[in-house]
């Protein structure tokens, strides 16, 4: 049990397998990656917005592991017991030995913790008073509503009423049918915002590293008719067009589109679609962060003989497939959107983006789609001057 202990926070046969495996997925291009299955389960939550788990938030200090934050809605939350600053010592599944986590860094103490919905983990805690309490909880589905889109009406000086709508990310939880959606959200909003009057919309994309292409596409065509919103061009020359298919426009006033140099990938599709079709002006960073690929997610228990059965799990393997292309046939890939209105901002100082990665694809050009402008197209020289 000593040895078990001193010894639980060496890197196990799983991490360095994912090491060595992205230490040659990486010479490839920057987003070819191996997931060893606990980190493939912490790309599902940044991509969805949910997980099985007890509903806290970690941070290591001094070689103990702390609560630094109860999610709302929770089973911790609603077990009651589990506080902010409390220090975890042991970690016991259900009725088994407790383990020591003393000495572990946080990732590994959260893949002991986390667990199925329905299961009991046994938390034995230290409280800031310096008293101990073992915890029983049961896990479920935790919900980190800070992943969603929101939006707000904000009020100017002139009395005008602005729509501000946040997206952290391109969400969808492809495994679970009736989970949410990005577009989805995107498009409730958009209703809250013309309901309650709002006379013109920021749509703010900043620090959006992207997810679904889907909801992209989708997202883009709530803001404009359907037609050509981004091209897809794969290894093979092949170049599939993705078309928003609806006609109807779930928002036709003023819109801005802020971003700065780590929007990307979904948020540069979105960016572009906005800025060739004219539709808006966007204003941010001098560009975004470049990324124009597109990457498939493969479980690879489901790809491998029978033969390695006894050694599953496997995880799974992120790879790059696909470049996309505006509508105009330019790549964001390397150069990113350039914003129309330049706002200065910390990042204009920091070398970021896709450029500044280990073997990234060049940009390049290919055949423009056939699309139709914005009728009302904003008055660009105008805004340009007014924002100096």
């Amino acid at each position: 049990k000593y040895y078990d202990e001193q010894f639980a926070d060496m890197p196990d046969t799983s991490e360095t397998l994912a090491n060595y495996a992205n230490t040659i997925a990486n010479t490839y291009d920057p987003h070819t990656e191996y997931f060893a299955p606990k980190d493939k389960e912490e790309f599902d939550y940044q991509l969805t917005g949910r997980l099985e788990g007890i509903g806290a938030t970690l941070r290591e200090k001094d070689g103990l592991i702390y609560i630094e934050e109860i999610v709302p809605g929770s089973a911790s939350f609603r077990q009651g017991q589990l506080k902010k600053g409390d220090a975890i010592l042991r970690v016991a599944q259900g009725a088994t030995e407790p383990v020591s986590i003393e000495g572990w860094h946080t990732a590994k103490a959260v893949t002991l913790i986390r667990g199925k919905k329905g299961t009991e983990v046994r938390l034995t805690v230290k409280k800031p008073d310096g008293s101990t309490k073992i915890i029983p909880i049961i896990r479920d589905v935790v919900i980190n509503e800070e992943t969603y889109a929101q939006s707000a009406i904000i009020n100017d000086p002139s009395g005008k009423k602005i729509g501000y709508l946040r997206l952290p990310g391109f969400y969808a939880d492809f495994n679970n049918n009736g989970g949410r959606s990005s577009a989805d959200d995107v498009k409730k909003e958009l209703a809250k915002l013309n309901a309650e009057g709002a006379q013109g919309i920021v749509f703010d994309l900043r620090t959006n590293g992207g997810g679904s292409l889907t909801d992209a596409v989708e997202m883009a065509g709530l803001f404009m008719p359907s037609g050509p919103m981004v091209q897809v061009h794969d290894s093979r020359g092949v170049t599939n067009v993705l078309n928003d298919k609806d006609p109807r426009v779930q928002y036709t006033g003023p819109l801005v589109v802020l971003v700065n140099k780590y929007s990307a990938s979904a948020s540069e599709i979105l960016a572009a679609a906005v800025q060739d079709y004219k539709r808006g002006i966007i204003m941010g960073s001098t560009s975004t962060y470049g990324k124009g690929t597109v990457q498939r997610v493969v479980d690879l228990d489901e790809t491998l003989p029978a033969e390695l059965n006894a050694l599953k799990p496997f995880g799974s393997l992120k790879f790059t497939m696909q470049k996309f292309y505006r509508v105009t046939g330019a790549s964001t890939q390397f150069k990113g959107v350039a914003s129309d209105i330049v706002l200065p901002d910390v990042y204009s100082y920091l070398d970021q983006g896709e450029k500044e990665s280990d073997y990234p694809l060049k940009w390049d050009e290919i055949k423009p789609a056939s699309f139709r402008p914005w009728d009302n197209q904003p008055n660009y020289t105008k805004l340009e001057a007014s924002s100096k």
